[in-house]
């Protein structure tokens, strides 16, 4: 994007919603601030934001009732929202994700956590869809149904192997840093200290199993790797 993403943070309390303010905004993102559900619905209809950070409890109408009413908006329902709450449970959370959520933070929570959610989220709503199929030499990737095969035999990959082959594909060829990967396939989960040698373990794992097909996985020099895709 060549202008930053609008964040709408909607939290009751001031302190909280400042130092959200301040960290997101050091980060370059654009920032809307609604302090109840009633406001919050107003500034998300009349002006739509990229992404909304959302406290469950809220006065008047309570975050899930925002959520709800705004996944229900023609103008709306696209808009990612992250839930923000101190409810840890596992049912508050699969409640938030039924009524519409796409994420759910819990309180307290680091701005360096944050910060990753909201960007790996934004990159999942942003990026243009990957081609549910895709194919090279003798290696087959069926991406809705995470089915690969080689040379008509299934190859097992884990689910972080089949996100880095499927990061590589949507490069198009262009080198990827092993930060880029990490931030990629393993999200906001960096904010648990994953390093970079994590990228290349999982890379020589991913070789390893596509056999031939592999020599496409280019290690380019103190940059990173690439899928060579036309060599």
């Amino acid at each position: 994007m060549t202008t930053k993403a609008k964040i709408l943070i909607v939290d009751d309390e001031k302190s909280i919603v400042e130092a959200v303010k301040y960290n997101l905004e050091r980060e370059g993102f654009r920032t809307a601030v609604a302090y109840d559900g009633t406001k919050a619905l107003e500034l998300a209809r009349r002006e739509p934001p990229d992404l909304i950070l959302l406290d469950w409890m809220l006065p008047g109408s309570d975050g899930l009732e925002v959520c709800r009413l705004l996944k229900q908006g023609d103008k709306t329902k696209h808009i990612p929202i992250i839930m923000v709450t101190v409810k840890s449970e596992e049912t508050d959370k699969v409640l938030g994700l039924e009524i519409g959520a796409d994420d759910y933070l819990t309180k307290p929570f680091s701005p360096r956590e944050l910060v990753a959610r909201i960007k790996a989220m934004l990159r999942r709503t942003q990026e243009p869809p990957t081609p549910d199929y895709f194919q090279f030499e003798a290696l087959q990737v069926d991406w809705g149904k995470h089915v690969v095969t080689l040379n008509g035999k299934p190859v097992e990959l884990t689910p972080k192997e089949f996100e880095l082959l499927r990061a590589l594909v949507d490069a198009k060829g262009r080198v990827l840093t092993r930060e880029i990967l990490l931030d990629k396939v393993w999200g906001y989960e960096r904010s648990l200290e994953i390093e970079t040698r994590t990228v290349d373990l999982h890379i020589s794992q991913l070789r390893k199993k596509l056999k031939g097909p592999a020599k496409r996985i280019v290690t380019v020099k103190s940059a990173g790797y690439r899928l060579a895709m036309d060599e």
